[in-house]
C-alpha cells in the first residue's frame, strides 16, 4: 500500500551459485503520482554516461539506482505499471529511499507553474506531460560528478566517475549485482572520508587534473554543511556551494538541479547551451550567456525548466566547430 513498506523475498526458482550470500528481503512501496509520469525523463538527469555504476535503465523502463543516503547505502528498483509507480529497496538506506521515492519523483514539483510564451516550448511541452523535475535530497552524490565534468569531455568526465567508483566505492546492497548488468554491477559511490583518502596517483589514473582533485578534497572536508543545502533555497544553496573554492556558478546549478529540483537554477557558462538557447528562442546560434539569460528571462522561477524543455525539444544547432579536444593526463 502507498506509505507502508513491506518485506518481498526475492524470486522463486532462483538457484543461487555456491560462493553468493542470500539476497536479503527487499522493502517495497506502490505510490500514485499526482498526474502522468516518465521515469526515464524523470530520472534520466541521475545517469553519469551510459555506463555509470550507480545507475541502470533496463529496456522496460526499470530504473536501478545505487546511492549513499544519510541511513548509508541502499539499493532502489522503481518501475511504472499500470498509473503507478513499484518500488523496492535494500540495505541500510532502503527506508530513507522509499520514504523519499514521491519527492525522488517530483511529487514536490509544479509544471503548471511553467507558462510557455514560445511554440517550441509550447510543443515540446504538450508532447512530454511525463517531465517532472527530480528532487534527490542528496547534495554530495550529484556535485562530486559535476566537479568531474568542469571543463573536460563528457567522455573524459564519465571516465573518471566510473572508474573511481567501481575502485572505491563499495557493491550496492540487494540483487543489483545478478540482475544482468555488467560483471562489475552496481556501485554505491565512497563516503566523504573514502574520497579524502584517494591517493594522488589514483585521481590521476582517473584522468583526473589536481584542480578538480583538490576542488573535490575540500568539498568533502565540508560534506554535512554541503548536504544541509538541499533544504535551503535556490539563492542560500547555490552560495552555500560557492564559498568551496572550485565550485563556481555552473557547478552549482546542475548539482542544485539534482539535489534540490531547482526549476530555476540556470547552467551558466557553459560552453553549449548559450547556442541552443539562442537557437531555439530566437535563431541566433551565437548567444552567449548574457542573451541566454535575456531570453530566459519570462521564465523567471522556471528558467531551468525552460531548457530542458528546448533540449527535449531536438532543435539543437548543427555543430560547426570541432569537439573539445580529449585530454589524458593519466598518460602523463
Amino acid at each position: 500500500m502507498a506509505g507502508r513498506f513491506a518485506p518481498r523475498s526475492a524470486p522463486r526458482g532462483a538457484v543461487p551459485q555456491q560462493a553468493a550470500a542470500p539476497v536479503p528481503d527487499a522493502l517495497t512501496r506502490d505510490w500514485a503520482p499526482p498526474g502522468p509520469l516518465d521515469l526515464r525523463l524523470v530520472l534520466g538527469p541521475l545517469r553519469r554516461g551510459p555506463a555509470d555504476p550507480t545507475f541502470r535503465m533496463t529496456r522496460n523502463g526499470t530504473v536501478w539506482r545505487a546511492c549513499r543516503t544519510p541511513a548509508g547505502p541502499g539499493t532502489l528498483r522503481v518501475t511504472a505499471r499500470g498509473g503507478r509507480i513499484e518500488a523496492a529497496a535494500w540495505g541500510p538506506g532502503a527506508p530513507w529511499l522509499l520514504d523519499q521515492l514521491p519527492t525522488l519523483l517530483g511529487a514536490a514539483d509544479d509544471p503548471d507553474a511553467f507558462r510557455p510564451r514560445h511554440r517550441l516550448l509550447a510543443l515540446t511541452r504538450h508532447s512530454r506531460p511525463g517531465l517532472r523535475l527530480l528532487r534527490t535530497g542528496l547534495v554530495m552524490e550529484s556535485l562530486i560528478p559535476s566537479v568531474l565534468e568542469q571543463k573536460v569531455t563528457t567522455d573524459e568526465a564519465y571516465r573518471a566517475w566510473r572508474y573511481l567508483v567501481r575502485t572505491h566505492g563499495t557493491p550496492a546492497p540487494g540483487p543489483a549485482h545478478d540482475a544482468g548488468f555488467t560483471a562489475l554491477g552496481l556501485h554505491v559511490m565512497p563516503d566523504a572520508r573514502t574520497w579524502s583518502l584517494i591517493p594522488s596517483w589514483e585521481w590521476h589514473r582517473a584522468g583526473v587534473d589536481a584542480k578538480r582533485s583538490a576542488t573535490i578534497l575540500r568539498a568533502v572536508r565540508a560534506a554535512r554543511r554541503l548536504e544541509e543545502a538541499s533544504a535551503m533555497e535556490l539563492p542560500q544553496a547555490m552560495a552555500r556551494l560557492e564559498l568551496i573554492p572550485g565550485i563556481g556558478p555552473w557547478t552549482s546549478a546542475e548539482t542544485l538541479q539534482r539535489s534540490n529540483g531547482a526549476a530555476d537554477a540556470v547552467t551558466v557558462g557553459d560552453l553549449h547551451l548559450p547556442g541552443i538557447v539562442g537557437h531555439a528562442l530566437a535563431d541566433n546560434r551565437n548567444a552567449d550567456d548574457e542573451e541566454m539569460l535575456a531570453l530566459l528571462a519570462p521564465y523567471a522561477g522556471q528558467r531551468h525548466r525552460a531548457t530542458r524543455l528546448i533540449l527535449l525539444s531536438g532543435r539543437v544547432p548543427p555543430r560547426r566547430a570541432p569537439r573539445m579536444t580529449r585530454g589524458d593526463i593519466a598518460r602523463l
